[in-house]
């Protein structure tokens, strides 16, 4: 029996950020990399969020697991690792604009409308100054190789705790 093509992947990863903000763009990296490194599995899926924000919600409805990928700016030295377990309380400036993703607005929303998966964790680096650059900054790079470690460890843990993607519900976006 062929798996269902509806299926949602239980495990969704989603790097959010803009990769034309230099150490913003952290989150599509870290996920390229990480589904580089992972390999098919029909019980994930990766998805590029960019700064999509809200338009985003949609595909965590029907998930078990969410493992977002972002510059997590919350004071410490450029290049310092975050794992956060539970992203609703880390306090994040509201967006600004359309084109300003923000994961804490995103998961507010979702636990607004009862799509929340029940396991949701953030991994990030701790961005240097925002500013319009392609590519990461020095700190952020020599980081990357920990936050990576940090991601395969949660998304780890997020799949021996995850339904197969035969035995999850259909997706409906």
């Amino acid at each position: 029996m062929s798996p269902d093509p509806e299926a949602c992947a239980p495990v969704l990863v989603l790097g959010l950020g803009n990769r034309l903000l230099a150490d913003d763009g952290l989150g599509p990296e870290l996920a390229e990399l990480l589904e580089c490194e992972h390999g098919v599995d029909a019980r994930i899926e990766f998805v590029d969020g960019g700064t999509q924000g809200l338009a985003l919600l949609g595909l965590l409805d029907q998930r078990q697991a969410l493992l977002i990928l972002d510059a997590v700016a919350l004071g410490a030295a450029p290049g310092s690792v975050h794992v956060v377990d539970d992203p609703l309380s880390v306090h994040t400036p509201r967006s600004q604009g359309a084109h300003e993703g923000n994961a804490g607005e995103l998961l507010a929303a979702a636990l607004l409308l009862g799509s929340l998966p029940r396991r949701v964790a953030l991994v990030g680096i701790e961005p240097g100054p925002l500013r319009t650059h392609i590519g990461l900054s020095g700190a952020v790079l020599v980081a990357l190789p920990g936050a990576l470690r940090a991601a395969r460890r949660e998304l780890d843990l997020m799949l021996a705790g995850t339904l197969t993607a035969r035995e999850a519900p259909s997706c409906t976006n």
